[in-house]
């Protein structure tokens, strides 16, 4: 649970929902859940990209994921270098900018109906094996940014990460949240709401660090390894421990 009382409430579906509940065969709920486009043409455009450089190793296929990869985003700036396996969904509501790394094995999800999808600034590095996720929400990196392996940013509203951000590997950047109010009724099945997370300019979160929905964490602050933070956190801070609290300033 996260620090913000006050937060936006909204229909936030389970991928089994997106998968079953999506009408047609077994192509439309492909389509729908991986490619966001309905039609042939996208639908083929994205399984000959995938099929000709997703899973090449070497740098033959860095050189056909680098060719291949911005046919099928929203934009995509010079010099992007995306790694092995590296997965799109929903992949013309991601842009990204100049001199960008997303390294092997990284999912970069802009899934939803009615959102933006995730933009990535200049000169981001994504770590190995990380996870950007939206269920209808946005996702903004801002320029300069740099996550470690392992973590994982959702989205079910809004999360940005400012520039020159240090997040170190498994970090999770949590912008979504569950009901558990009915004691009757199992977690899963309740309502699940959005606050969004938003973390400023030139911070720092130590290895392992937890933000959870509603936090926003202050420009330069840095936030201690293994921390779990559920309410904001000063410009400037210093903020440790479970549940984090601010023990100094820098």
């Amino acid at each position: 649970m996260a620090g913000s009382e006050d937060r936006p409430t909204g229909d936030i579906p389970r991928a089994q929902q997106q998968l079953f509940d999506a009408p047609g065969g077994a192509r439309a709920k492909y389509s729908a859940l991986v490619i966001g486009k309905p039609g042939w043409g996208a639908l083929i455009k994205h399984e000959l990209v995938v099929m000709f450089s997703q899973h090449i190793p070497g740098a033959f296929g860095l050189a056909m994921r680098k060719w291949l990869y911005p046919a099928l985003l929203g934009s995509c700036g010079r010099d992007v270098i995306f790694g092995q396996n590296v997965v799109l969904r929903h992949p013309h509501k991601i842009h990204i900018g100049d001199n960008v790394m997303v390294d092997d094995n990284c999912l970069i999800d802009a899934k939803g109906t009615a959102n933006a999808g995730i933009r990535i600034g200049n000169g981001v590095f994504l770590g190995r094996n990380t996870i950007l996720s939206c269920k209808n929400g946005n996702i903004a990196i801002a320029d300069g940014a740099n996550l470690g392996f392992n973590c994982e940013v959702f989205s079910a509203s809004d999360v940005s990460i400012g520039r020159d951000t240090l997040i170190a590997a498994y970090c999770y950047l949590i912008g979504g949240d569950h009901d558990f109010s009915n004691p009757e009724v199992p977690v899963i099945e309740q309502q699940r709401r959005s606050a969004g997370v938003h973390v400023g300019d030139g911070a720092w979160l130590g290895a392992g660090a937890k933000i959870l929905d509603g936090v926003t964490v202050g420009d330069r602050a840095v936030i201690g390894a293994g921390a779990v933070v559920r309410d904001a956190v000063p410009p400037g801070a210093i903020a440790v421990g479970i549940p984090a609290r601010v023990v100094g300033q820098r």
